[in-house]
């Protein structure tokens, strides 16, 4: 209904947007915008920011569906939360890192072979800061690590082997 009242423009991909105050005395903004995929249809996506601009919610809103489809892909493709089973915090943060890594591997291989453009200022920013370790330095360090790792003891042999590898 909200839609239909909207004055009808066909010059943007943003249709327009109404400032609505739920029953709780919230006030949300509904921003409609035209379905890439079917040119007649229209999503409406919500806001309780009310004071940003159509288009910013747009774009906050475009950043986070990329969100969500990387985690899509990463349950879906990468078996992120379906091939471990532990219950600790470290144990969930360590499976991630090495999903997310996984990906990180996955989308170089990607760009190197699909994309002609330069990871530009992305590539610069981290050329910088690890310049002097290459990628076989940093797993056989790692690894170094994990092995440490699982053979100390007590808290305090663990908290060395952390303060190590911060440095």
């Amino acid at each position: 209904e909200l839609h239909a009242r909207l004055p009808k423009t066909k010059s943007s991909e943003i249709l327009g947007s109404v400032i609505v105050q739920l029953d709780g005395g919230m006030l949300i903004k509904l921003v409609f915008v035209q379905n890439r995929n079917r040119r007649r249809d229209w999503l409406a996506i919500l806001s309780t920011d009310v004071t940003i601009t159509d288009a910013e919610i747009v774009r906050i809103y475009g950043i986070r569906w990329s969100i969500e489809t990387f985690f899509r892909f990463a349950k879906s493709y990468l078996k992120l939360g379906s091939e471990f089973q532990g219950r600790s915090f470290d144990m969930l943060i360590s499976h991630t890192t090495i999903v997310f890594s996984r990906y990180l591997v996955m989308e170089w291989e990607r760009r190197n072979e699909n994309d002609p453009r330069s990871l530009g200022g992305l590539f610069f920013l981290l050329s910088d800061e690890i310049r002097d370790l290459d990628l076989k330095t940093a797993l056989q360090q790692l690894i170094a690590f994990f092995m440490e790792m699982s053979k100390t003891k007590s808290k305090r042999d663990k908290s060395s082997v952390l303060s190590q590898v911060q440095q």
